[in-house]
């Protein structure tokens, strides 16, 4: 068993059980088929959720709502896009802060559920500018929130991040009552996106379920964030920045294992719960780079150390017992396979990772990191 776990019926982040007030707690009970609003669907989590739920499913639905920001990327749908588009898929650009076309987009497609993994979600870039952060990730979430509650929707699903529970000392795991005390811009957004979800639930009895995760890593992730960046660095030979002394933790998870977890959220989970995901992955960055670098044949010498990020949280665990318990989820993706996959999934793919390093993403990271050299 995980330590610390916490087998109580909380609400979101309550210390006190509480009856389900929904009158509903599965999307079971619905029958029939399935109509999903995907935001954030083009991003690397949301495209694999869709493309998750699409193979999986035949009674399922998705509509796309994605602003298409710099790491929002269509060419992770286009066979999506081949095969079901016009059925099953149909992609809507926008913006969830939107308060127009949001209300507009419900009252056209009639979703059974909302699934938000919509969000600005890269720590270095919500340093340099958090105002981004809480447009889309507290203003935009409360007006997706009041859109579908005004809408009657069935269950609101909210994806939310290990990174609101801080930081963790040497031992021990988070868990879904562990306080929330983000230290940075973009968690702290988060934080509040997800007490925002808390309030719908406790004030409305508005049917959301939150979700908390550990470090995703896969197919389709933006080559901002470490293991597509380390890999671009590597194959070119160039120098790989490691914040601090490397010695960062964080617990990392398969994307698809994610994808199962908010599925099984969206349809065995209880409103008003939090469902945290991790997978016992638990790897220091430099171990993270090592292991990246032996996969590719690259000598460890490319690995240069840089002034350590504002804020940076020494270490992250995910106690999952609640959705092994609740949901029947473990996570089935070892480190050792999944990294070897991801690393093949990108040399199979360079046309794709060429297609998204547009010039603002380049001038962004050459800046970043130069200023920490």
């Amino acid at each position: 068993m995980n330590p610390g776990r916490d087998a109580s019926t909380d609400c979101i982040n309550q210390q006190q059980s509480e009856p389900d007030r929904t009158g509903s707690s599965t999307m079971h009970s619905y029958g029939g088929h399935v109509n999903i609003l995907v935001t954030g669907g083009c991003g690397f989590i949301g495209s694999n959720f869709i493309h998750y739920m699409l193979e999986k499913y035949q009674d399922v639905s998705i509509i796309n709502l994605d602003k298409l920001t710099y790491a929002g990327n269509p060419n992770n749908l286009l066979s999506v896009e081949k095969n079901h588009g016009g059925s099953r898929y149909t992609f809507v650009r926008g913006d969830i802060a939107d308060r127009d076309l949001v209300p507009r987009i419900l009252a056209e497609h009639r979703p059974d559920a909302v699934i938000n993994f919509a969000a600005e979600s890269h720590v270095d870039r919500s340093i340099n500018d958090p105002s981004p952060f809480i447009t889309t990730n507290v203003l935009g979430t409360q007006n997706l929130l009041e859109a579908a509650r005004q809408a009657s929707i069935k269950r609101f699903v909210h994806i939310s991040t290990d990174e609101v529970y801080g930081s963790l000392g040497a031992e021990g795991t988070f868990v879904e009552t562990t306080p929330l005390a983000p230290n940075s811009p973009y968690s702290a957004s988060k934080a509040s996106s997800d007490l925002l979800a808390r309030a719908y639930f406790k004030t409305y009895d508005f049917p959301v379920v939150v979700t908390r995760c550990s470090n995703n890593y896969g197919p389709y992730q933006f080559p901002e964030k470490l293991i597509p960046l380390l890999y671009l660095k590597a194959r070119e030979d160039q120098p790989i920045p490691v914040y601090g002394d490397g010695l960062n933790v964080r617990d990392w998870i398969h994307v698809l294992d994610h994808c199962r977890g908010v599925d099984l959220a969206l349809r065995r989970g209880r409103p008003g719960r939090v469902y945290n995901f991790g997978a016992d992955g638990e790897q220091t960055n430099l171990d993270i780079v090592r292991t990246v670098l032996g996969i590719m044949g690259k000598s460890e010498d490319l690995i240069t150390f840089v002034t350590d990020r504002p804020g940076h949280d020494r270490r992250y665990a995910m106690g999952y017992d609640r959705a092994r318990q609740e949901l029947d989820w473990e996570p089935r993706t070892g480190f050792e396979q999944g990294i070897a996959e991801t690393i093949a999934w990108y040399e199979a793919n360079e046309k794709w990772l060429e297609n998204v390093r547009s010039g603002a993403y380049l001038q962004f990271m050459e800046t970043w990191y130069e200023k920490r050299s």
